[in-house]
């Protein structure tokens, strides 16, 4: 499904991912974890083509760097921000619904993929019309999570989603990813974490970032992201 092959990644002159190598399977639940600045976010960033890399990112066996950032998405690529990025004049449900229409679904395709993101997120609905500037900053993880939906048909990656979240809204947004999992057992999902413990109920493995570099970890404890 998604392989990295000696991917190196530098910002600013700093080498944040050295030489990193993983494969991902099919409807795997992968827990990327590690400290603040592992290089956690770098990797999610690298699949989309936002950075300058060295190495190879397969996608289904295909070199990603032969496929314009803009046109990743729709192989069926979801990521959701680490903070979120809405457009704040929008409404929350045009923003779910804005990467299928640059995807340039049919009217009828928007429809359903619409209808699945507000069976897994019911408060969606409910939001659907408000501006996405209103919404508080929970509540926006939540329609970045749906946006993340409405195109991830075959891979979604979710950046740090725990993060800022309240108690309440974090294991409402685990069961939402439960959920998803019961309803698509094919798609993969790929989620970044600084705490571990927060995905030991349903990730099937850890992969873990250190100083970046990634090797294989546990989800029973926090000493593998320390």
């Amino acid at each position: 499904m998604l392989e990295f092959r000696d991917v190196t990644v530098f910002l600013g002159g700093v080498r944040i991912l050295r030489n990193v190598n993983f494969h991902v399977n099919q409807a795997d639940t992968v827990a990327m974890i590690g400290p603040n600045g592992a290089g956690k976010t770098t990797a999610l960033r690298s699949v989309m083509g936002f950075t300058r890399m060295t190495g190879e990112i397969l996608f289904d066996g295909r070199e990603l760097s032969t496929i314009a950032p803009a046109r990743r998405p729709g192989l069926g690529i979801g990521y959701a921000h680490e903070d979120r990025r809405l457009f704040s004049a929008f409404t929350v449900e045009e923003n779910i619904v804005m990467p299928g229409q640059v995807a340039k679904f049919s009217a009828a395709e928007l429809a359903h993929k619409l209808g699945r993101v507000y069976e897994i997120l019911p408060e969606l609905r409910e939001m659907a019309r408000r501006p996405a500037g209103s919404v508080s900053g929970g509540q926006g993880k939540m329609v970045a999570l749906g946006r993340a939906l409405m195109i991830g048909s075959r891979l979604i990656m979710l950046d740090e989603p725990f993060q800022g979240l309240a108690p309440a809204l974090a294991r409402r947004y685990s069961e939402a990813l439960r959920a998803l999992r019961d309803q698509d057992r094919e798609v993969t999902l790929i989620i970044t974490e600084s705490n571990p413990k927060l995905l030991r109920k349903f990730a099937d493995r850890a992969l873990v970032l250190e100083r970046g570099e990634v090797r294989e970890g546990s989800l029973s404890d926090g000493k593998d992201a320390a």
